[in-house]
C-alpha cells in the first residue's frame, strides 16, 4: 500500500528531497492511522488561481487521501512584500486592502479542488504580528548574506549590479519560517522555489522543532503560449474561475505536445490510460483533437458541471467548426465616430488600446467577418460584429 501510494505521489513530480521520510510518513498512516502536515504556501497577488496553480493544490488534493492533512498558507504578510523568485528587477509591493480581497477569493476557489474536512487555512499575519520585530530580528540572524546571494537569481542581479532590497532577503526567510509555525512534515512548490522550500528544512532546525519537513518540487506549467509558466500578467493562463466556454476554448488551443505535460499534472486519468492514449496517437488510431477534447470536458467538469462541459463543447464546434457565431455575444451601444481600438478596449475585448493595437497588427481582427488590419480606423454610425482572436466575439451598435 505504502508503495502504491508513493508511486501516486511521485507522478508528475520533479523532484523529492528525503523519500525515506514521506515512506515512514505513509507507513505511520498505514500501521497507526497517524495523519501529517503537508504545506504550500500561495502570496494572493491575483484574484484568481489558474490551472498553474492547480497542479500543487491537486497534489495536495491527492496526498489527502493518503493521511495528509493540508495547511494552505495565504501569504497575505509576504504577499505585501512579494516574491522575487525568478524576477530580476525588485517587485513592487501590494496594499493591504488588496492582499486581503485577493485572499478571500482563494479561500472561496480551494475547495472546488481540496477536501474541507482535511484542509486548514491559514494566514502567515498570524505567526509574523505575533513575533513582532525583535522576533524579526532574530530571524535574520539564521541565515547569511553570503549564503543567500547563492541563490541563482539574487546572485545575476548582484553581478549585473541590480538592485535587490533588503525585504527581497527576507522573503525565503519569512517563506521558510512558514515551515517552523506550522510544522509541516512535507512542503510542496514549483521547481522555481526550491531554495525557499530548503530555508524550511534550514529554519525547522535552527528553531529545533524536532521536525526536518521532506520536500516535494512539482514542474511549472507552461501557459497558452508553450513557452512561458502560466502567469496572469503574461495573458496565457486558464483561471479556475473562467467561463465553462472561455476554458474550454482555450484548452483547446493549447499545443498537442504540451497537451500530454497537462494530462499528466492535471488530469484524473492514470498513467496507464495516459500511455495508452499516446501510443493510440501515435499509431493514427486515435486522433489528437478527440484526446485534447476529452481534457477540456474533464477540466471544464471538475470546476463546473459535466453538462457546462458538454455545452460548451457544442458550442466550441458551433462556432470553429461550423463558422456559426456564438449563441451569447455581448451586446454594446457606443457613440461614434470611434477609433477602432477604442471600440476594442469599450467592448471590453482587450484591456488597453496598445494590446487593441498589438492584435490589430497580428491580423486578429474580424469586423462582420472580414479581416481588419487598419489599426487608424474610424468606426462609423452602424451595427457591427466584432472578433477578435479566436474567442472573442462583441455586438456593436454605434450610435
Amino acid at each position: 500500500m505504502v508503495e502504491n501510494a508513493l508511486k501516486e505521489i511521485k507522478r508528475g513530480i520533479n523532484e523529492i528531497i528525503d523519500e525515506e521520510k514521506i515512506k515512514e510518513l505513509l507507513k505511520k498512516y498505514y500501521e497507526k492511522g497517524e495523519n501529517y502536515f503537508i504545506k504550500a504556501g500561495f502570496d494572493p497577488t491575483a484574484p484568481d488561481l489558474h490551472l498553474g496553480h492547480t497542479v500543487l493544490i491537486q497534489k495536495m488534493a491527492l496526498m489527502q487521501k493518503y493521511g495528509a492533512l493540508v495547511q494552505f498558507v495565504i501569504g497575505d504578510f509576504t504577499g505585501m512584500i512579494g516574491d522575487p523568485t525568478g524576477k530580476n528587477e525588485t517587485r513592487k509591493k501590494l496594499d493591504k486592502e488588496t492582499v486581503l480581497k485577493n485572499a478571500k477569493t482563494y479561500e472561496e476557489q480551494v475547495f472546488k479542488i481540496l477536501d474541507p474536512n482535511k484542509t486548514k487555512i491559514v494566514f502567515n499575519s498570524k505567526w509574523f504580528q505575533e513575533m513582532g520585530s525583535l522576533g524579526l530580528l532574530e530571524l535574520t540572524t539564521t541565515f547569511s548574506v553570503a549564503r543567500m546571494l547563492e541563490r541563482e537569481d539574487f546572485e545575476k542581479r548582484y553581478k549585473s549590479n541590480a538592485p535587490i532590497s533588503i525585504s527581497e532577503f527576507m522573503y525565503p526567510l519569512l517563506q521558510g519560517y512558514d515551515s517552523v509555525a506550522l510544522k509541516s512534515d512535507i512542503e510542496l512548490g514549483g521547481t522555481d522555489q526550491k531554495f525557499n522550500l530548503l530555508m524550511g528544512r534550514h529554519l525547522q532546525r535552527a528553531y529545533k522543532t524536532g521536525k526536518e519537513q521532506a520536500i516535494i518540487t512539482m514542474p511549472l506549467l507552461e501557459g497558452l503560449d508553450g513557452i512561458n509558466k502560466m502567469s496572469k500578467s503574461l495573458g496565457n493562463y486558464i483561471g479556475i474561475t473562467e467561463k465553462p466556454n472561455d476554458m474550454y476554448g482555450k484548452i483547446l488551443s493549447i499545443s498537442d505536445e504540451l497537451m500530454w505535460k497537462y494530462y499528466e499534472v492535471l488530469s484524473d486519468k492514470s498513467l496507464n490510460e495516459i500511455a495508452k492514449m499516446k501510443n493510440d496517437v501515435e499509431k493514427n488510431i486515435l486522433h489528437p483533437k478527440i484526446v485534447k477534447e476529452m481534457l477540456a470536458i474533464e477540466i471544464v467538469s471538475r470546476y463546473h458541471s459535466k453538462d457546462d462541459a458538454l455545452k460548451a463543447k457544442n458550442e466550441f464546434e458551433k462556432v470553429h467548426a461550423k463558422k456559426e457565431l456564438p449563441s451569447d455575444i455581448k451586446e454594446y451601444k457606443i457613440e461614434g465616430p470611434i477609433w477602432i481600438a477604442k471600440l476594442i478596449v469599450e467592448a471590453k475585448m482587450e484591456n488597453s488600446t496598445s494590446q487593441a493595437r498589438r492584435q490589430i497588427k497580428q491580423g486578429a481582427l474580424k469586423i462582420n467577418s472580414k479581416k481588419c488590419l487598419d489599426e487608424q480606423l474610424k468606426v462609423d454610425k452602424g451595427e457591427y460584429i466584432l472578433q477578435v482572436g479566436k474567442r472573442k466575439f462583441a455586438k456593436i451598435k454605434v450610435i
